[in-house]
């Protein structure tokens, strides 16, 4: 009996679950490296390749694609302007491929600012013959967690140019602190989130797992994009209400009361391989503010941050938490939810809307 083609595509295609990549490059041996890569998992298959933005969205509309690695520098359309019309016209998941992508790098955040997931870098310098020195472990795992996002409403967070003008000139008292958690994942989440907030009576301070090198750069970026200042915290300073304050995960920063001030104190992470920064803030601002705390868990690996959470909940303060379909990685937004039932589950995108309208109300 001969199979009609239609019944057999059909179960061809049942049985192959792989998540169907799309690859933009216009170097032709990263692309053969990346394939080869990809082809070799278990979760994923490239089915198109493309060498600009222009072929890249036709290919997209054809082929329908659950993720797409762009790179940035691309003869025509650009991967930038490719990433804002993907987000517009068929928004999926999209990690950006280039050799300019680095995590200190202005381009890396206007490209989180676009809407893409995450980035990769590559080698600078290519030649026929030589190694690409990809590292394709950690490109599965990348895809894998970027494969998961859900992106079906783009969030381009524009410039503010006017906003800053005459923030500095703000005196306003601090009545509530709002600490932010996260991770891998983190740079995007806060990318949606900081912009976003307005220059009330709080302060708000982020505890951030990336490498400490990288931080001044995404500090200054988020200043020149923010309607609040955003400054890195120092030990012994004391908070103003409308700045945005943010530390790396390799120290613990906890927040004390002084006279009638609040004053950072910040000392070197004594485990380097244990996380519990993001719980030494939040058990500190639950201790000083009680009701008037705000906790936020966002993406990242781990559960750090949990147990800060549950106390900010038990003298009453208000508990925020990133949904998972938004998240990079899922781990600590998944622990917080199913530990603490906050008070809030929502997108990155919709954190910073829910925080004016908390602050607001009082």
């Amino acid at each position: 009996m001969k199979w009609p083609e239609r019944l057999l595509s059909q179960i061809r295609d049942s049985m192959n679950n792989k998540k169907k990549i799309l690859i933009v490059d216009d170097s032709q041996l990263i692309r053969k490296g990346l394939s080869e890569i990809i082809d070799a998992s278990d979760n994923f298959e490239v089915v198109g390749e493309a060498t600009d933005g222009e072929e890249a969205l036709a290919a997209i509309r054809h082929m329908q694609p659950d993720l797409v690695t762009l790179d940035v520098v691309m003869p025509g359309m650009d991967g930038l302007t490719t990433l804002k019309h993907i987000m517009i016209e068929c928004p999926r998941p999209t990690v950006m491929l280039s050799s300019l992508t680095q995590d200190g790098s202005k381009t890396t955040f206007d490209a989180l600012r676009y809407g893409a997931v995450d980035f990769i870098s590559k080698p600078s310098r290519l030649e026929d013959d030589m190694d690409m020195n990809i590292p394709g472990e950690d490109i599965i795992r990348k895809l894998n967690a970027a494969s998961d996002v859900n992106v079906s409403v783009a969030c381009y967070i524009r410039p503010l140019p006017n906003a800053v003008a005459n923030r500095d000139m703000l005196d306003l008292s601090c009545k509530t602190l709002v600490g932010f958690g996260a991770a891998e994942g983190g740079y995007g989440a806060l990318m949606k989130i900081i912009p976003g907030l307005i220059p009330v009576q709080a302060a708000y301070i982020a505890v951030l797992y990336v490498d400490e090198d990288h931080l001044d750069g995404f500090i200054a970026y988020l200043n020149d994009h923010c309607r609040i200042r955003v400054k890195r915290a120092e030990h012994n300073e004391v908070l103003e209400a409308g700045v945005c304050y943010l530390s790396s995960g390799s120290d613990y920063l906890t927040v004390h009361k002084s006279n009638q001030d609040f004053v950072f104190h910040i000392n070197p992470a004594p485990f380097s391989t244990r996380r519990g920064s993001v719980d030494r803030l939040f058990f500190s601002i639950a201790e000083v503010m009680e009701s008037n705390a705000v906790g936020v868990i966002l993406s990242g690996a781990g559960v750090d941050g949990v147990e800060g959470m549950e106390e900010i909940k038990r003298v009453g303060g208000i508990t925020i938490v990133q949904d998972t379909n938004t998240s990079l990685v899922k781990e600590m937004p998944q622990k917080a939810i199913g530990t603490i039932t906050p008070e809030y589950v929502i997108s990155d995108v919709e954190v910073s809307t829910n925080i004016n309208k908390l602050l607001h109300s009082g």
